[in-house]
């Protein structure tokens, strides 16, 4: 697991062996999925597991915030 961001006492992994779509881990007290390109263009919550609501919401900030460059680390990977 390679850790691809860190803020807010979050890690953001995006995983060199996963599968489509694109998408980021996010590890904090919990593990939460977050799609890099929703259906509205924008990163959208796919689960969360074990994050109060106000980590998931710094999640989501962080993602949407950096999206263009999980994207492109995304696309180098895997292509």
């Amino acid at each position: 697991m390679v850790t691809t961001y860190r803020a807010h006492g979050l890690r953001i992994v995006i995983f060199s062996d996963d599968h489509e779509p694109a998408h980021a881990h996010v590890f904090g007290d919990g593990h939460a999925k977050i799609n890099l390109i929703g259906p509205d263009g924008e990163p959208e919550l796919i689960w969360a597991e074990d994050m109060k609501h106000n980590e998931v919401r710094r999640a989501m900030a962080v993602v949407i915030e950096r999206q263009a460059d999980f994207l492109a680390r995304w696309r180098a990977r895997h292509g």
